[in-house]
């Protein structure tokens, strides 16, 4: 409960992207960030000019849950969700340089304060991010100054909490019920808020996309990928349901050869990431990088497209 709640937080409007880490190895890091109400939305992946800029890799795209491949042409909308891979050092020029610019000055709403929501308003107030709680539960609230008690299904409630000014709202009851009405009730409220909601069972994923909810966190998905992460099998990190960080010893069809001439992308669909050269992690690598014997890969790709490559390139 209190992962799942500092993950709703870690996707909130305001919160960098050095500091929304889904995945590392060694000095690699993998990183989510919101397009929303940053200076790429509205752009061409073509556009954005990310790597030249930052160095950074864009590995991917999420939009309502569900894994894009970038393409040159895709189109960034506030919608999206960017999969970045590099160092610390170029995800915090990233910061820089894009970050997120809130157009709304108000406290951030948490639906719920349940073990959930406290740990959500718990990691917020850790990043200097001011939030208020609505709960109906008298006895949960702890601090009157950042709750409000009353329903969040009553508007004269969410107006007292700051719905007008609020950039962002976390729904984090434990019915998916109340959830998907929540989100239907403030998407109508406030199309232009960024809604983060939690999904008791992986049924209502899609239920609470469609109502109108930009981000969902699986409850189901987080417990299996962290078990599936703790066991390691063969040096994989599932990062998200269906999306792996893997590493496999360089084929000996690469060795010698530049990266822009093995074409992993375009045959494969995974993403190369990184090369160990021998205890030094050279991250996203440059069409001109050579191969060379003992180099050990580290890729991201959806479950097929790891297939994939295994069989395209098998050690």
């Amino acid at each position: 409960m209190k992962l799942l709640g500092e993950s709703l937080a870690r996707k909130t409007l305001g919160i960098k992207a050095s500091e929304n880490i889904v995945g590392a190895i060694d000095s690699l890091r993998i990183a989510e960030t919101p397009v929303m109400q940053t200076a790429l939305e509205g752009k061409r992946l073509a556009e954005s000019r990310v790597r030249e800029t930052t160095g950074l890799n864009i590995i991917g795209l999420w939009e309502k849950g569900g894994y894009l491949a970038p393409q040159p042409e895709t189109r960034l909308d506030g919608n999206k969700v960017l999969l970045l891979a590099g160092s610390a050092a170029q995800l915090e020029t990233y910061d820089r340089l894009v970050g997120i610019r809130p157009k709304s000055r108000g406290p951030v709403l948490i639906l719920g304060g349940g073990r959930v929501g406290r740990a959500a308003a718990a990691a917020l107030e850790e990043r200097g991010i001011s939030y208020r709680i609505i709960e109906r539960n008298r006895k949960l609230v702890e601090d009157n100054q950042r709750y409000v008690v009353g329903s969040a299904a009553d508007i004269d409630t969410l107006k007292r909490a700051g719905i007008d000014q609020a950039p962002s709202t976390i729904i984090t009851t434990h019915d998916d019920h109340t959830n998907i009405y929540l989100t239907i009730y403030c998407r109508k409220l406030r199309p232009d808020i960024q809604i983060i909601s939690r999904a008791n069972t992986e049924r209502n994923v899609s239920k609470l996309h469609s109502a109108g909810a930009d981000q969902v966190m699986s409850y189901a998905s987080m417990a299996a990928s962290m078990v599936f992460n703790l066991l390691k099998p063969h040096g994989l990190q599932v990062l998200a349901e269906g999306l792996n960080l893997f590493r496999r010893p360089v084929p000996a069809q690469f060795i010698g050869k530049p990266l822009a001439e093995c074409r992993i992308r375009r045959s494969t669909g995974c993403n190369l990431v990184g090369v160990d050269t021998g205890g030094k992690m050279h991250i996203n690598p440059e069409p001109g990088y050579v191969f060379a014997s003992g180099n050990e890969l580290f890729l991201v790709g959806s479950d097929e497209a790891q297939r994939q490559f295994l069989e395209t390139f098998p050690a």
